[in-house]
C-alpha cells in the first residue's frame, strides 16, 4: 500500500504560477498528476517514472514541468503560464507498472487532491 499525500495549490490569476507536491510513503515506479473540472472527465496533464522520463498532455506543454526527488518519493508539478482553463482539482497517482500514463485506471493510488483556481 502506498499513501499519497498532496500540498500546494490555491488561486491565482492569469499567467502566474503554483507548485503542487506530492509526497509518496514509498518509492513507486511511476507517479503523475490528474486533473477534473467539475461536470468533466478526470484527465491526465503529466507523468514521470523512475528512469526519468516524462509525459504531458498537449494542453500543458511548455508551460508545466514535472519533476521528482532523488529518492523517487516526492513529485512536483511546477505550473507556470496558468490560464483559467486550468481551473481544477488537480489529483496525485502513483502506479507500480508501465501503463498508459494518462489512463486513470492505470494507477492504484491516488490523493487527497488539490484545488487550483486561475482567474482571469
Amino acid at each position: 500500500q502506498v499513501q499519497l499525500v498532496e500540498s500546494g495549490g490555491g488561486s491565482v490569476q492569469a499567467g502566474g504560477s503554483l507548485r503542487l507536491s506530492c509526497v509518496a510513503s514509498r518509492y513507486i515506479y511511476r507517479m503523475a498528476w490528474f486533473r477534473q473540472a467539475p461536470g468533466r472527465e478526470r484527465e491526465g496533464v503529466a507523468a514521470m517514472v523512475t528512469d526519468g522520463q516524462t509525459y504531458y498532455a498537449d494542453s500543458v506543454t511548455g508551460r508545466f514541468t514535472i519533476s521528482r526527488d532523488v529518492a523517487k518519493t516526492t513529485a512536483y508539478l511546477q505550473m507556470d503560464s496558468l490560464k483559467p482553463e486550468d481551473t481544477a482539482m488537480y489529483y496525485c497517482a502513483a502506479a507500480r507498472a508501465p501503463s498508459l500514463w494518462y489512463a486513470p485506471s492505470a494507477y492504484e493510488y491516488w490523493g487527497q487532491g488539490s484545488q487550483v483556481t486561475v482567474s482571469s
